[in-house]
């Protein structure tokens, strides 16, 4: 297209279809020396940029003063600034990172979920050395408000882990300060009587869908976790030996536990599949929730709102253990997977109880020596 001179220096036009219509319009261009090259910049159209020789001159002026980029500069720039964003290491970013170097890490569907709902909106843009005391106290006050020590401890340990991620492989400097984690309890142990334990049994009997009735069963039975019970396998289950080989539990070391009778004949009971799982979802797969079922079970067992399932039972089977007196902490831990005595040490008061109560048998048995000796004194 011919070039049309105007009143400003630098400017010209040509003529060139119209966009979104009918017609011509005028489209205008800019000529510049720049670091000794001549250059020529398309400005904009006339009706669609609302273009005039004036505008397009201040434009030129912008140019030659650097105050604006040639398109081709300005695109490369754009780049650039977009691949040194995507390289920042933001916590977002270092995120990402984790998510690929880790994929199948246990727990991630909800180190996932933590991280959407309560460090990304306040972190995600951020560097961990941009990150300061108070933005960890926004996150405990507004984030975190009302949720359990435990849900705030996982949080701040998942932002932990994710810089010092980051700090492993030198793609940041870390935190400024010493992030201090809330003190959590875990103490605790969840139990059942003998008429709870009596109600669930009939609860899981009675229920429809006998797979989770017997996982459950299996937790009370073996005290196996439950991401363990989805992932048992046939392959890892030994008849002959009386052994169960749990692979990777809570992502330590293989164990093996003992298969007791009331295991053999639940595990006798299972109807097998082309499956490798002993307990498969959908086509096969490994399962990955019962919890909706399982809770339902716990709910027409009459048990307390706050007994989880699945993790309870896992409790009540270390509970049952301690309280016979006849299983000392070591072999308790074994049989729990334990990977410390202080994680068996929950149990400690309740073989306590159940050796007091050993030791006060000899209480009866003098009283009932001295009353038939006194017997035998009155004859």
């Amino acid at each position: 297209m011919k070039r049309i001179k105007t009143n400003k220096p630098g400017v010209f036009y040509r003529i060139g279809q119209r966009i979104g219509g009918n017609g011509k319009e005028k489209i205008f261009y800019v000529i510049f020396k720049k670091d000794g090259k001549f250059r020529e910049e398309k400005v904009g159209r006339q009706y669609a940029d609302q273009m005039t020789p004036a505008r397009a001159a201040i434009m030129r002026s912008d140019y030659i003063e650097g105050r604006r980029l040639p398109a081709k500069e300005e695109r490369e720039k754009k780049l650039a600034d977009q691949k040194a964003k995507q390289n920042k290491p933001t916590i977002s970013n270092l995120w990402n990172e984790y998510k690929n170097v880790n994929p199948n890490l246990k727990g991630m569907a909800t180190d996932q979920n933590r991280f959407q709902n309560h460090i990304e909106p306040l972190f995600g843009k951020n560097t961990p050395e941009e990150i300061l005391v108070l933005d960890i106290d926004r996150l405990r006050l507004k984030k975190l408000k009302g949720k359990a020590p435990a849900t705030i401890r996982n949080t701040l340990e998942l932002l932990r882990r994710i810089i010092n991620f980051g700090l492993k492989r030198n793609r940041c400097t870390g935190l400024t300060f010493k992030l201090e984690m809330p003190t959590v309890n875990n103490d605790a142990t969840e139990d059942l009587n003998t008429e709870e334990l009596e109600r669930l049994l009939i609860a899981i009997d009675e229920d429809s869908n006998i797979p989770v009735g017997q996982m459950m069963k299996m937790a009370l039975y073996t005290g196996m976790r439950r991401g363990e019970i989805f992932n048992l396998q046939w392959e890892n289950i030994n008849f002959k030996t009386g052994f169960i080989l749990l692979k990777d539990p809570k992502g330590g070391p293989d164990q093996k536990i003992p298969l007791n009778d009331m295991v053999s004949d639940l595990l006798n009971s299972v109807v097998k599949t082309k499956s490798p799982y002993v307990f498969p979802g959908r086509n096969g797969r490994k399962r990955v929730d019962i919890s909706r079922i399982s809770r339902r079970i716990r709910n027409r067992a009459g048990l307390p709102k706050g007994f989880r399932p699945m993790h309870g039972l896992r409790h009540a089977y270390g509970s049952m253990l301690a309280s016979s007196g006849k299983v000392d902490m070591y072999v308790l831990q074994k049989l729990m997977t334990h990977k410390s005595p202080k994680m068996t040490q929950r149990y400690a008061h309740l073989r306590d109880d159940a050796l007091k109560n050993g030791a006060g048998q000899i209480d009866d048995i003098f009283n009932q020596v001295a009353k038939e000796h006194k017997i035998a004194k009155m004859k």
